[in-house]
């Protein structure tokens, strides 16, 4: 699904180029859920990025579902994103005026309005979150708010989830919550989840932990026992 070889990525800066990952190669199968570690600086944020289709790598290949990333132009990039991959970040990025089902539509906007708000609504309902649909970010707690942007990222039913921090602004309850939802995502329906933590605990949620440093793969190691999050939840797809 995804095959990057000997990736890396130059930045310059002034006079300076600064080497943000160095001969990245990386592998990963449809369905496999898996960590991204590393201290900052480490180039794992650039490696998002160039996953999302969001930078391009000075030099190496990123093959995409059999297709080569590298000789995609700006538009083709673009469509990558709006079509294949879905983004969840740390600090939610939901608009503080619109209810959570008007969040979730936004990315289809331009669609058919009826058929809008039943994607938008199934995607709560894929989350937990059906009879939150009516109201605002304040009205709901930060987990009940990263649910709200998990529910966005896949209104559009992407092949890939990237997750950037997802639990880094959450306490543990939360962040468990969180977690769960990848999980049932990942097993119950196939989806790929490649997520950037900080957090050792987070990481052994996943399947499969690749770390980084000085902008190279250091450790790539199969988690032989995940940790199962949200066993007292609620099962996703019923409200919360």
């Amino acid at each position: 699904m995804i095959d990057i070889q000997d990736v890396s990525k130059i930045f310059q800066m002034g006079h300076v180029e600064v080497a943000a990952l160095q001969g990245v190669s990386l592998s990963v199968q449809q369905g496999e859920m898996l960590s991204i570690m590393g201290p900052s600086g480490s180039g794992k944020s650039t490696m998002m990025n160039i996953l999302g289709c969001l930078d391009v790598a000075t030099s190496g290949r990123y093959v995409l579902e059999g297709e080569d990333v590298g000789r995609m132009n700006d538009n083709q990039l673009a469509e990558i994103r709006h079509s294949k991959i879905g983004f969840v970040f740390q600090t939610y990025n939901l608009l503080p005026r619109a209810s959570a089902l008007a969040n979730v539509e936004m990315p289809l906007m331009y669609g058919n309005g009826k058929n809008r708000r039943a994607r938008a609504m199934e995607a709560l309902e894929r989350v937990g979150l059906a009879n939150r649909a009516k109201h605002h970010p304040a009205e709901l707690s930060g987990g009940e708010q990263q649910r709200v942007g998990i529910a966005r990222a896949l209104v559009k039913n992407p092949s890939i989830m990237l997750a950037d921090e997802p639990t880094g602004n959450l306490d543990s309850k939360s962040s468990d919550e969180i977690m769960a939802v990848f999980q049932h995502l990942n097993r119950d329906e196939g989806l790929t989840v490649l997520m950037v933590t900080h957090e050792l605990d987070i990481a052994q949620h996943t399947n499969r932990i690749v770390s980084f440093r000085d902008g190279r793969v250091i450790s790539d190691e199969p988690v032989t026992s995940p940790m199962n999050a949200g066993e007292h939840l609620i099962p996703m797809g019923t409200d919360a």
